[in-house]
């Protein structure tokens, strides 16, 4: 599944250069993750790098994005395709 961020964010811009896929940008108030982007970071590295940035630990999984593992790598992959990789 994807990841969000929740309200607890405090917009330190930690988390927005870390993201290989661009799936995080400034929101109206917090930064947000596009789901149509995030692949928890499958395809790149192990762990979710925003999280690991993360200072107030204000970026869980997105219950209403569930998705496998297979199913991020796939979107990993169309990802990279679009991008000419």
């Amino acid at each position: 599944m994807s990841l969000i961020i929740t309200d607890e964010c405090i917009n330190c811009d930690v988390c927005e250069p870390e993201c290989p896929n661009d799936a995080i940008s400034q929101g109206d108030e917090i930064y947000v993750i596009d789901p149509n982007k995030c692949t928890e970071c499958v395809g790149h590295y192990d762990t979710p790098q925003c999280v690991e940035v993360c200072p107030v630990d204000c970026i869980p999984k997105d219950s209403n994005n569930v998705e496998s593992k297979e199913q991020l790598q796939a979107k990993y992959e169309r990802l990279m395709a679009a991008k000419g990789k």
